[in-house]
Order: structure tokens, then C-alpha cells, then sequence
């Protein structure tokens, strides 16, 4: 039976390798940018996009999602890094914590805009592609919060509590050593996780037929969007909740936490999203590019010419050039 879930010791959150400090945390969320990169790939390479295209995205929307994360976390903890005694490496020094995932939200849109005009990939049809593995990315991520011992919520005595040592920054001053928290972090990465599965099927089995022409019947697959406004509904719907329960310092604005007021935004932006796509593509996506733009793949070779356009020759046709050496000839 679970007692309550250990915080790891202090040394994990960190290793030396030569000179290099290596943080778990950041390993973490680069194995969450591997796994995700991986589903993404799949996903898109399965719906007719150039293998390895998810490669060129990576490298313009990766260094921006980052940029963004930072940038978002700065702009909502300002007393952290601005004013007295602050300079500023403050906001630049990444590497010591401070990260937001709504940030790294509204960055990754702006690169993966960016790269679509560079590969010819349409906005949409990416972020369709991406929606299940960003949200197992973001989950496997929060496991560098456990390796940290942060994010926590507040205290409870639910079993599967997190322990969390007296001496901690965040430890609630005025609670006695040994209270458990709400492990926060861990609802997230479930809620997470459960969230790419139902994305999943939802587009294997639970779509909706319809008919297009010329007659047959097919499914409206998650296109157009709708995985994306699926993803944002989902994450921000998770994120609201466990947000308020979270006990680390944040922004308030009027009553709600600026993450609060971040994933109702999120929300609303992802149901705009789903009514927008079903009134304006109301049907199938016919390829991920843009008119202009598609990938063939290697071997096959349009041609306006037809087999209709060659006659056929007869084998004694075919022997006389031979033996006279026309197939030999250009």
C-alpha cells in the first residue's frame, strides 16, 4: 500500500561530468522533446509528409519554445529578477530554474509558423500532427519537478502525498516537518498522458462518418485543428485545476494565479479553435502541404503522358530490332 511518495535527495537534482554541470530537470525535458519529436514524426511521416521534416521544425521551434518559456516565467515573477540587487544575468540564467510551459506554448507557435513557411507544411496540419506528443513531452517534463522538489500543492493527507523536507525553500513556514503535499506535478504528467491517449482514440474510433464525393464514406479525422483546439481545451482544463492548488510564489490577478488566467485563455482559445474548423473546413485534408508546395516521394515522377500515347509493338516486331541492332540504338 502507498504511504506517501519520497522526494529524492538533493544530489539527484544534479551531476558533475568533468566541468559541466548536468540537472536532471534539463534531461528531463529533453527526453520529453525526443519522445515528442518522435510521435510527431510518425504521425506526420503517416500522413504524407517528407520523413524527417519534423527535423527542420525542431530546429527553428525548439531554441524559440525555450526562449519563450523563459521569457513568460520572467515577465510573471518580475520581483525575481528585477529591481534591487537583480542583474541582468538574472533573467538570462536559465540554467538556474524558471521555466514556463505557457511560454514555451505561444514560442512554439511562432516557430512552428515560421518553419511551415520554410518546409511548406501547413500550420495546422503540424500542430494536428504534434497535439499527443507535446502533451506526453510536457508530462515526461515534469518528472525534472520531482527530481527539483518543487511545484508541489498544498498539504494533504491523501496516501499518495509527496514528502517534502522541512528545510526546503518552499516548505510553508508554521507546518510541521513531515506534513505531505499534493505532488502536483505528477497529476499533471498523468493528466497528461491520459489526455494523448484519448486524442488518440478519438481518431481512431470515435469520430463521426461522413460522405465525400465521390460517393464513399469515410471519418472526420482531427484535422483542420480540431487535435490542436483538442490539446488546448484538455491542457488548460488539467492546468486550471491544478494550478490553484499549487503553493509556490506566483502573480495574482484579480483573485486567480496568471497561469489560472493562462489556461482559461487556453481554453477559450481552443473551443474558437473547433468552431472556426468546423464551419470553415468542413471537409477532408487532402494533403499536410500547401498548394504548391508537396513533397513527391523519391521513384515517382508525374508525367502528362499515358500508356495510351505508346503503341504497342508484336514480337516479331520486337526480334527484327533486336537483330538489327535498334536496341542498341538512342
Amino acid at each position: 500500500m502507498i504511504e506517501s511518495i519520497p522526494s529524492p535527495p538533493a544530489s539527484w537534482a544534479s551531476f558533475q561530468i568533468g566541468i559541466f554541470t548536468i540537472h536532471s530537470y534539463a534531461l528531463c525535458i529533453l527526453a520529453g522533446i525526443i519522445v515528442g519529436t518522435i510521435i510527431t514524426s510518425r504521425r506526420l511521416t503517416a500522413r504524407g509528409a517528407q520523413p524527417g521534416v519534423v527535423v527542420d521544425f525542431a530546429i527553428v521551434t525548439v531554441p524559440i519554445a525555450i526562449v519563450g518559456a523563459r521569457a513568460y516565467h520572467v515577465l510573471t515573477h518580475p520581483g525575481d529578477y528585477f529591481g534591487g540587487g537583480h542583474t541582468f544575468f538574472d533573467v538570462i540564467a536559465i540554467w538556474q530554474g524558471g521555466n514556463a510551459i505557457f511560454g514555451s506554448i505561444l514560442g512554439g507557435a511562432l516557430g512552428i509558423w515560421l518553419a511551415s513557411r520554410w518546409t511548406g507544411v501547413r500550420f495546422l496540419s503540424f500542430a494536428d500532427a504534434l497535439a499527443p506528443g507535446l502533451l506526453v513531452a510536457q508530462g515526461i517534463g515534469r518528472i525534472g519537478n520531482w527530481f527539483n522538489t518543487e511545484l508541489y500543492g498544498m498539504p494533504t493527507t491523501l496516501p499518495w502525498g509527496l514528502q517534502v523536507p522541512s528545510d526546503n525553500a518552499a516548505f510553508p513556514a508554521g507546518l510541521a516537518p513531515g506534513t505531505l503535499f499534493h505532488p502536483t506535478f505528477l497529476y499533471e504528467l498523468i493528466w497528461d498522458v491520459a489526455g494523448a491517449v484519448v486524442l488518440v482514440v478519438i481518431e481512431k474510433k470515435l469520430v463521426r462518418p461522413i460522405t465525400v464525393p465521390p460517393g464513399f464514406t469515410t471519418r472526420l479525422p482531427m484535422r483542420w485543428g480540431r487535435a490542436l483546439g483538442f490539446y488546448l481545451i484538455w491542457y488548460g482544463a488539467g492546468r486550471s485545476v491544478f494550478e490553484s492548488i499549487r503553493i509556490d510564489p506566483s502573480e495574482v490577478f484579480l483573485g486567480l494565479r496568471t497561469n489560472v488566467w493562462a489556461a482559461l485563455l487556453s481554453i477559450v482559445i481552443g473551443i474558437a479553435i473547433l468552431i472556426w474548423s468546423r464551419r470553415r473546413h468542413p471537409g477532408v485534408e487532402v494533403s499536410v502541404y500547401r498548394p504548391g508546395r508537396q513533397w513527391v516521394p523519391e521513384g515517382l515522377v508525374g508525367s502528362r503522358w499515358t500508356a495510351a500515347d505508346f503503341p504497342t509493338t508484336t514480337a516479331d516486331e520486337d526480334a527484327r530490332s533486336v537483330t538489327s541492332g535498334g536496341a542498341t540504338r538512342g
